[in-house]
C-alpha cells in the first residue's frame, strides 16, 4: 500500500516563504525595537548631561576665555608681573594657594605655551 503523502502545514510553509523573501520576523523587529530604546536612552542622558554642563558654567565665558577671578588667570597675573621670573615658592606665598594647586598650574600654562621657564624653577611670562 502507497504512503499518503505528507500534508505541508500553514505555518511551516509561511516561514519558508518569508525566509525566501527576506521579511523580518516579529523576533527581528523585537529587536531592533530594544536597540531603538537603548539609543534613546543614551541619547536622553547625553543631552542631559551637556544642558547641566551649559548650565553650570558661567554666562560670560566665551569658549577659550579664561574667567578674570579662576586661579590659572591669577597666578598667570603673577608670574606676568615679574620681569626676572618668579619661582613657585612666591607663587605660593602671592596668591595663597596650596603648592600642588600651583604646581599643577605652572606645568599645565607652560605646558600651554603661556609662561616660559628661565631658570630651575623660575617662570615668566611670555
Amino acid at each position: 500500500m502507497p504512503r499518503k503523502p505528507k500534508q505541508v502545514s500553514m505555518d511551516a510553509a509561511f516561514k519558508s516563504l518569508m525566509r525566501e523573501m527576506d521579511i523580518p520576523r516579529q523576533k527581528d523587529i523585537d529587536k531592533l525595537n530594544a536597540k531603538i530604546d537603548r539609543l534613546e536612552k543614551l541619547l536622553k542622558t547625553t543631552a542631559v548631561q551637556k544642558i547641566r554642563t551649559k548650565v553650570t558654567t558661567p554666562k560670560g565665558n566665551a569658549a577659550g576665555t579664561k574667567r578674570a577671578n579662576s586661579a590659572t588667570a591669577v597666578v598667570l597675573s603673577k608670574i606676568g608681573r615679574s620681569k626676572k621670573g618668579v619661582d613657585v615658592e612666591a607663587l605660593i606665598a602671592k596668591t595663597g594657594f596650596d603648592e600642588k594647586k600651583v604646581r599643577n598650574i605652572v606645568f599645565r600654562l607652560n605646558k600651554l605655551g603661556k609662561i616660559k621657564r628661565v631658570g630651575r624653577g623660575k617662570y615668566t611670562g611670555v
